[in-house]
């Protein structure tokens, strides 16, 4: 099972936009998933058309011990599953403040749901922070994947979600590695666009080895701005299920292909060994 968090502390970079979109789209291509909503917005759920209310159970009552992941997913389309989050999940960072072992509660509860219903593909979408929530979905993880809006100020903050990565794989999670970065909002032909991607590629290539980054890849598909991105939510839909000949859909289409190609190229080894 790969275990992804998608994260970045900055909002508005399409962090949500593409964990639902990639999930949605490995479902599609007959990959089990399960897709995490660890955002005390909601937002990933809304995306989906899940508004949990009254008693329904969320990912609040994973981490206060009241439900496992297995009882709180719920199945919005073939192959894809969905934990909800409500903002009783913002409650979670003062109340594991203090507790033992707060830093693995997901793991745990992660671990737990695969020795009994394993998933292909685990997709978290971490809230804008590098809090308690951040923090556990890194530990959980076995890889990050980061949604970086070409811009300056983009690339500033990107330093510090990598010394986060490296505190984590550090100190918590030894297997933790960045995969790659989705540049969303992408605005092709600009100068600006290039020259940050540029920029990029550059401090990749000349990471230290041993950084969690230091393997990580720009994917060659690039999110473009599309109105039907933005719109896709307000019907409880995935850009796929919206408008699938849209370009927001053919690029992360091209990203699920491009992650799922990752995984063949990963087992080719394995299998060539046995």
């Amino acid at each position: 099972m790969r275990i992804i968090a998608i994260m970045n502390q900055k909002g508005g970079v399409g962090k949500t936009t593409s964990s639902v979109n990639m999930a949605a789209g490995l479902a599609m291509q007959g990959k089990k998933v399960c897709l995490v909503d660890l955002d005390p917005q909601g937002h990933a759920s809304l995306h989906l058309g899940i508004e949990p209310f009254g008693n329904v159970p969320t990912a609040y009552d994973v981490f206060s011990g009241f439900k496992t992941l297995a009882e709180t997913r719920q199945l919005v389309a073939k192959n894809l599953w969905v934990v909800p989050a409500t903002l009783d999940l913002a409650a979670t960072e003062l109340e594991l403040v203090d507790a033992e072992d707060r830093e693995i509660v997901l793991r745990r509860a992660i671990q737990k749901m695969a020795d009994t219903e394993p998933f292909d593909y685990l997709i978290m979408d971490c809230p804008p922070s590098l809090g308690v929530l951040t923090i556990n979905a890194l530990t959980a993880a076995s890889e990050v994947i980061i949604p970086l809006q070409p811009h300056f100020f983009a690339l500033q903050g990107l330093s510090k979600l990598f010394e986060t990565t490296a505190l984590v794989r550090r100190r918590l999670n030894r297997d933790l590695k960045v995969s790659g970065v989705v540049l969303c909002l992408y605005e092709t032909g600009t100068r600006l666009a290039a020259d940050v991607t540029d920029d990029l590629c550059a401090f990749l290539n000349e990471s230290d080895p041993e950084a969690p980054w230091a393997n990580a890849k720009i994917f060659q598909s690039r999110i473009r701005r599309n109105i039907k991105l933005a719109e896709a939510p307000s019907y409880g839909q995935s850009v796929f299920d919206y408008s699938s000949s849209c370009p927001g859909a053919k690029d992360y289409a091209g990203l699920v292909e491009e992650i799922i190609a990752d995984e063949q190229a990963e087992q080719a080894p394995i299998q060539q060994a046995a």
